[in-house]
C-alpha cells in the first residue's frame, strides 16, 4: 500500500480546512485540449481536480511545451495565485475531461489573512507542492534535454 500524497488535499489539510476551502468553490469543467492557464498569464484562481487529468507544461523556446506532470483527483492546479505579481509559471491543460473545483485567489489569500491557522496551513500545502513541481519541472526538462541519465537526482 502507498502512503498518501502530502500534496493532495486529502492528506494536505484537515477536514475543516477543506470544508471550509470548498465552501466557497465553483464546480466547473473543461474538455480534452482546454488551457486553463499559459505561463506568464494572470494567476487570478486555481483548482482541486475532483476527476479527470491536468498536464502541467512549461514553454521551450522553438520547440513545443514540455509536459512536467500529469495531475488527478485530490491535487491542487495553480499555486502562483498565492505570490506577487500573481503570474502563472507554468502552462496547464486538460489531457482528459475534467471536473474540479474552482477559487478565486483573492477571497482565498483573504480567508487565510483572517485565519493565521487556515493561513498557515495553506501556506505549508502549496509549499510542498511548490517544492515537488519545481523538482518534477527540473528532472523532466534534464530527461528531454540533457545527457541520458543526467535528470536523475543523485
Amino acid at each position: 500500500m502507498s502512503t498518501p500524497s502530502p500534496t493532495r488535499i486529502a492528506t494536505a489539510l484537515s477536514a475543516e480546512y477543506r470544508a471550509r476551502l470548498t465552501g466557497i468553490a465553483r464546480e466547473v469543467g473543461f474538455p480534452v485540449g482546454t488551457r486553463l492557464f499559459n505561463e506568464g498569464g494572470h494567476a487570478d484562481r486555481f483548482w482541486i481536480v475532483r476527476s479527470g487529468t491536468v498536464g502541467l507544461d512549461v514553454h521551450v523556446p522553438g520547440r513545443q511545451a514540455a509536459v512536467i506532470e500529469t495531475l488527478g483527483s485530490g491535487e491542487l492546479v495553480g499555486w502562483s495565485w498565492l505570490f506577487p505579481p500573481y503570474t502563472w509559471h507554468f502552462g496547464a491543460e486538460a489531457t482528459s475531461p475534467v471536473r474540479a473545483h474552482e477559487f478565486d485567489a483573492a477571497a482565498v489569500r483573504s480567508m487565510m489573512e483572517a485565519d493565521p491557522r487556515f493561513g498557515s496551513a495553506m501556506d505549508h500545502w502549496v509549499g510542498q507542492v511548490l517544492a515537488r513541481r519545481l523538482v518534477a519541472a527540473r528532472v523532466r526538462l534534464l530527461d528531454l534535454y540533457a545527457p541520458h541519465g543526467s535528470g536523475s537526482p543523485p
